[in-house]
């Protein structure tokens, strides 16, 4: 299988690992960010508005949780490129859990530094009301994406034999 497409899959497995693990802590009452906030941001970016002070209250965009659904699985198929540029192509054939969870720690500083100053919650959620909760939240989801990768690549070489 060609290693773009092998790479695109398992970006998408990795990204539903996402969204499985956020679906269990819904479960427990626990919530994380709604994708539609990303896609109203993203939706904003055409009208010159990259900073808000609250997303939250920021006018709604048509189509924002279809928006930012895709988004949040673009975003997790270019990562999963990310892992693949620094370990090489090898890895996809031989996958390691360390390489997979070196990659998805190191993409939290996407929302660290880009996502949530860009909401209005500040460098690393210095603005919301826990914003150690809010950290820890952001790494451990991270974390699970990085297991996700590990696991749609071992899973995919299984189907490939």
């Amino acid at each position: 299988m060609n290693f773009i497409i092998k790479t695109f899959i398992i970006g998408i497995g990795a990204t539903a690992t996402m969204d499985l693990y956020s679906f269990i802590l819904k479960l427990f009452g626990i919530h994380g960010l709604d994708y539609k906030f990303l896609g109203r941001w993203i939706g904003h970016l055409f009208y010159g508005k990259f900073f808000h002070n609250k997303i939250f209250d920021s006018e709604a965009i048509k189509h924002e949780q279809i928006l930012g659904q895709i988004a949040h699985y673009a975003i997790g198929i270019i990562f999963s490129f990310l892992l693949v540029l620094v370990f090489g192509k090898k890895w996809l054939e031989t996958p390691s859990i360390f390489p997979a969870l070196i990659i998805g720690l190191v993409t939290v500083f996407a929302p660290f530094f880009i996502l949530q100053p860009a909401f209005g919650f500040g460098i690393a959620a210095t603005h919301l009301p826990d914003p150690n909760k809010a950290r820890l939240m952001s790494i451990i989801i991270h974390f699970v994406y990085g297991i996700g990768l590990f696991f749609s690549a071992v899973i995919l070489n299984k189907l490939k034999n």
